[in-house]
């Protein structure tokens, strides 16, 4: 199990948090046994528990003060902070006041209580918020460290960002291109899975253009630099998920929209009912203990505590089942989401290669043995799928010659193998039986005659098609954007059954054509990116959410986005859309629940009709049943 860890501030308020309920409960217990306020005797017997309940309450609730005392002063004065400021302190006021006329002490408990209730809410939220978030800045350098540049016949070690233009850099196998460029000499295949989605190795040739954050597989390469550093496309990636996170627009916590109405109101409120009904009637001490009271009862407890706890269950919910959402926000926003914007390699795909066919089939056993002698011991995507399929023994008497772009031989004294492509075909002059499927084909001859062939496919996942067929079932439509070809992603695109499908895209590419769909979208619709690579990066952020796959995804992207499939299936969004509506409508009972019975527990305040511990006790109440409605969420999810 993944073990929890806070940050500094996180750890600070959980040790406040249990300080000050320790002390609570010490002090509550001993108030309740032995009565705090007959300890001393005297018209000042109450200074006692105030000043040992008001330690717990500045431990627990002095940030809560500042904040609210920085508000003011900043012109923010309704909301959440205030209205907690406002209510323990009437809480406090109320007991001094009952002090001071030598009746029953009562509300430093209670004020210190819903401080308390409070900050653990705001404690679970913050936590859940929180969770995982990194520098971005820290795990988007995708670039090398270093560039061989050629300078004056010698190879030189410099940083990406002191190469010119025109300068020739060489990279070598298994080096990432730090820059832009155009090949000047050697052929090689380039890994661009990370950059572009494109699933299958770009070769390349002289005369090639090249772009940075490709990973340089066989041979080595030299490349003139066509753009300086900051042009390239590693650094327009960084650029643009910088760019996109600030368009990403925060949901506003529904406390706070609510509190500033709902404060000045219910201050103003006690401020009439403390004064107007004394000048009518008289008996000022009546009017001012009832708006005290009328203080207390008015902070929302229920909405504080359930709330939060609604979202927190639900988070806590879907990190059961391997879904890390990273803010209520986002559990609110996948609930509503109706545009699901999906990239291909890695996400609807396995990212990985399998044989799909062997041509013809009464010599599959011979094609296959001949193409494992050539591929043995490569590590490309390809040759290791044709090995993984391939169960016989493999003749190691051979000797192997890699063709950059085309494919390769396989020689042993008179005996010659080819595997490749087309290209390698022709170049040999063998005469071959061309394959139309959709897929990537490997040509196998002996001695100038054709033997056979292989197809091999980037697999759709099995719970692709389960996916996007429950999301259409809900009105939501299923896009696709990819920097694989047309050919393939048609393919895709049709046995899927997707809304539609864009193909050949860079990552530029997909930040545009998501900015397409978000600026076209109606008012209430919810765009949802569902990506793996660093290129997804920049659209996982400018989506209203971003889903990534975390088991093979990059960290860029899982940092980037705001949802993580941490088992890599894609049936997670399905279920975190079920657990979203959960939770969401649970949240919607009990703002309407605790809303509803605290104005009823106001107005009877108000007109006397319940003493302060029975408004409180109601109060306390409802929070409980809120609290025990938001544990649902837990309940029976699949």
């Amino acid at each position: 199990m993944e073990s929890i860890h806070l940050t500094k501030k996180e750890k600070k308020k959980l040790i406040r948090i249990i300080l000050a309920i320790s002390f609570f409960v010490v002090f509550f217990v001993l108030d309740k046994s032995i009565n705090l306020a007959n300890v001393f005797r005297g018209e000042f017997n109450w200074l006692l528990p105030f000043f040992l309940y008001l330690i717990i309450y500045f431990i627990i609730g002095y940030d809560i003060l500042i904040k609210s005392i920085k508000n003011i002063l900043h012109g923010q004065i309704f909301d959440e902070n205030f209205l907690m400021v406002v209510a323990t302190i009437g809480a406090f006021t109320l007991a001094i006041y009952r002090g001071i006329i030598g009746e029953t002490i009562e509300g430093f408990d209670e004020a210190c209580a819903v401080m308390i209730f409070y900050q653990v809410g705001e404690f679970f939220q913050s936590y859940a918020t929180n969770k995982s978030r990194k520098s971005i800045s820290k795990l988007m350098d995708i670039r090398p460290d270093v560039a061989n540049v050629k300078r004056n016949g010698e190879i030189q070690i410099v940083d990406p960002t002191e190469v010119a233009l025109d300068e020739i850099i060489v990279v070598n196998p298994g080096e990432k291109i730090p820059i832009d460029g155009i090949i000047v000499s050697g052929q090689s295949s380039l890994d661009t899975k990370a950059l572009t989605g494109e699933s299958m190795p770009r070769e390349v040739s002289e005369g090639d253009e090249v772009i940075s954050g490709s990973i340089n597989l066989t041979t080595t390469l030299e490349i003139k630099v066509t753009k300086i550093f900051y042009d390239s496309t590693v650094s327009k990636i960084l650029d643009l998920v910088e760019n996109a996170s600030s368009e990403k627009s925060e949901a506003e916590n529904f406390i706070t929209k609510f509190s500033k109405f709902y404060t000045p109101i219910v201050c103003l409120v006690a401020l009439i009912l403390a004064i107007v009904p004394s000048l009518i009637w008289g008996n000022i001490s009546v009017w001012i203990y009832r708006a005290l009271s009328f203080l207390v009862v008015s902070c929302p407890c229920a909405l504080v505590i359930s709330i939060p706890l609604s979202f927190f269950v639900g988070l806590g919910t879907c990190s059961k089942f391997g879904i890390l959402v990273k803010g209520s926000n986002y559990l609110e926003k996948i609930n509503s989401a109706n545009i699901f914007i999906f990239d291909k390699t890695g996400t609807l795909t396995k990212g990985n290669f399998k044989v799909a066919n062997i041509f013809p089939k009464e010599k599959e056993d011979e094609v296959l043995k001949l193409a494992s002698i050539c591929e043995q011991g490569s590590s490309h995507p390809i040759s290791k799928s044709i090995l993984e399929f391939y169960q016989g023994e493999i003749d190691e008497n051979y000797t192997i010659t890699n063709i950059a772009g085309q494919g390769i031989i396989a020689r042993n004294g008179n005996d010659i193998i080819y595997c490749g492509n087309e290209k390698l075909m022709n170049e040999n002059n063998i005469s071959f039986k061309t394959i139309n499927d959709i897929g990537t084909k490997v040509y196998v001859a002996k001695n100038q005659e054709f033997v056979g062939s292989i197809l091999i496919l980037d697999e759709i996942k099995q719970e692709a098609f389960e996916v996007i067929t429950d999301l259409k079932d809900n009105n939501c439509k299923a896009i696709m954007l990819t920097g694989d070809n047309e050919i393939v992603a048609k393919n895709v695109s049709m046995q899927l059954g997707l809304t539609e499908y864009k193909s050949s895209l860079l990552p530029e590419d997909k930040v545009v054509e998501t900015k397409k769909i978000i600026d076209t979208k109606n008012k209430n619709d919810v765009v949802c990116f569902v990506g793996d690579g660093i290129n997804d990066a920049p659209v996982l952020m400018l989506s209203d959410v971003g889903i990534s796959m975390g088991g093979v995804g990059s960290d860029a992207a899982i940092e980037a986005s705001d949802i993580v499939l941490m088992k890599d299936d894609l049936k997670g969004i399905s279920l975190a859309k079920k657990i979203a509506k959960k939770t969401m409508s649970i949240v919607f009972q009990n703002i309407i629940f605790s809303i509803s019975i605290k104005f009823a527990i106001l107005l009877l305040t108000a007109f006397g009709i319940t003493n302060m511990w029975l408004a409180v006790f109601g109060d306390v109440g409802v929070a409980v049943l809120a609290i025990l409605n938001a544990m649902r969420v837990n309940l029976k999810q699949k």
